[in-house]
């Protein structure tokens, strides 16, 4: 596994790169840039569109959806519900391509319609079990109250914002077109107060200033809410969600599994066989020069012995590659120890575990830090590192820490990031904190499950 941490030390990003803060650095602080920000005005027309489709998709649905619940009573009314949701369905298509072009929200489609017949009849029985389909129409009925109430208070705020703002841009409109002095604050049959000296107007624009720099983040919350209606409604289900990663980890287990038979494979064909080939050729020519050269032959046969001794070792490394003894016998402190000392640098080792995991957790714990540490003696140019394990609730919790020269970047598609796969296969976890320079610490959490009786 080559995590290549020489590589990733030292390098930066350039100046346009996303994680490089002098590329996003910018003159004016968020709250002061907010009214301006492209992100601001895409909010709001996202929140100005929102009236109108509202009505549409609210008219649509009750439409529909009575329609077909009137029919009911005939044989119409099943199909024209269906036809109902399937076209809050399409519906919500639009407003997921929506989100995503103004709100920036990815929101994956939902589980397709799996219908256990063909013809019409398999297709409306389809829409109807399917929860998205449902989760749709709520979406179309709920969004029309929330539209409404975001409309009018950006559009209140917006309007009272930039209004008050540039009052000293148009106060010589009141007095020179309206017959008053300028806004009016109160007004009855013996008094008036107008906004109409300079600094009332300034306080005005003040007060506008305030409006126009809150509202962009009342508005940015108002559309937190949109954001949440439509990832909870109008995209997958968790259930279909989870369905997904698990094909997929499941894919990366068979593939996983697929390797590790090639790497066996491949190890004793080139190592251990054709070790053993070459010593039974080679006792076969010392039987040979048995009876001919006995010196020779016992030379033969000595040399043979030191071959069955590195096929042996070959093997024994080769099965401590697949499951190692002192794991099932001894369990991770021991198994650990023994990694630990085969590591090129110190490594202090602490198991704090009170109970065994399960057989599986518990060999991918070790097959993890194995590879961790192999990552230390191969790349990271350290002088110690530290191996801990301990349990947190339900989860097996493993660190490996060195103080080498960092740059571990499990972005980069290194050995970490197929070690980050192999966990997320059994809902594990890897973090990896290398900044340059070091030090480097990598934790993983694996489900806790408790070892069986054996």
């Amino acid at each position: 596994m080559a995590t290549e941490y020489g590589q990733g030390y030292g390098l930066h990003a350039g100046p346009g790169h996303p994680g490089n803060a002098e590329g996003r650095r910018h003159r004016l602080p968020a709250a002061l840039r907010a009214p301006v920000e492209g992100r601001t005005w895409r909010e709001l027309g996202y929140v100005l569109l929102s009236l109108p489709i509202s009505i549409l998709l609210f008219t649509y649905a009750v439409t529909m959806v009575s329609l077909g619940a009137g029919l009911l009573v005939t044989f119409l009314g099943v199909p024209v519900l269906a036809a109902a949701l399937a076209g809050c369905r399409g519906l919500g298509s639009v407003e997921r391509a929506r989100a995503r072009g103004l709100l920036g929200l990815e929101v994956g489609e939902p589980e397709p319609l799996r219908a256990k017949r063909h013809g019409l009849m398999g297709w409306v029985g389809a829409v109807l079990k399917s929860g998205a389909s449902w989760r749709s129409l709520l979406y179309a009925v709920i969004q029309l109250p929330w539209a409404v109430l975001s409309f009018a208070v950006t559009v209140t705020l917006w309007t009272l914002g930039w209004s008050l703002l540039t009052y000293p841009l148009y106060f010589w409109v009141f007095p020179a077109y309206a017959g008053q002095d300028g806004i009016q604050l109160y007004g009855d049959e013996q008094r008036r107060i107008y906004l109409d000296n300079p600094f009332e107007i300034s306080v005005t624009a003040g007060v506008g200033l305030l409006f126009t720099l809150a509202t962009p983040w009342i508005v940015r919350a108002l559309t937190m809410v949109n954001r949440l209606m439509v990832h909870g409604l109008l995209g997958p289900s968790r259930l279909a969600t989870r369905v997904v990663e698990l094909e997929s980890d499941r894919g990366v287990v068979v593939d996983t599994a697929a390797a590790d038979l090639r790497r066996i494979e491949r190890d004793l064909h080139d190592g251990a066989q054709a070790r053993l080939v070459a010593l039974a050729m080679d006792l076969g020519l010392a039987k040979e020069k048995l009876r001919e050269d006995p010196q020779v032959a016992a030379r033969m046969v000595g040399e043979a012995h030191g071959e069955v001794k590195t096929a042996l070792q070959e093997l024994r490394d080769l099965a401590r590659g697949i499951h190692p003894a002192v794991l099932t016998d001894r369990g991770l402190d021991a198994a650990l120890s023994s990694v630990a000392s085969r590591c090129t640098v110190p490594v202090q080792v602490e198991v704090d575990l009170t109970e065994r995991p399960a057989p599986a957790i518990e060999g991918i714990a070790y097959f993890t830090a194995s590879e961790l540490l192999q990552n230390v003696s191969k790349h990271a140019r350290a002088t110690r590192a530290a191996v801990e394990v301990w349990r947190s609730e339900n989860r097996l919790m493993l660190q490996v820490e060195d103080n080498g020269v960092g740059g571990a970047d499990i972005s980069r598609g290194s050995g970490l990031a197929g070690l980050a796969e192999r966990l997320d296969a059994v809902d594990g976890i890897l973090v990896v904190d290398s900044p340059a320079g070091g030090p480097t610490r990598v934790t993983a959490e694996l489900p806790w499950r408790a070892e069986r009786a054996r």
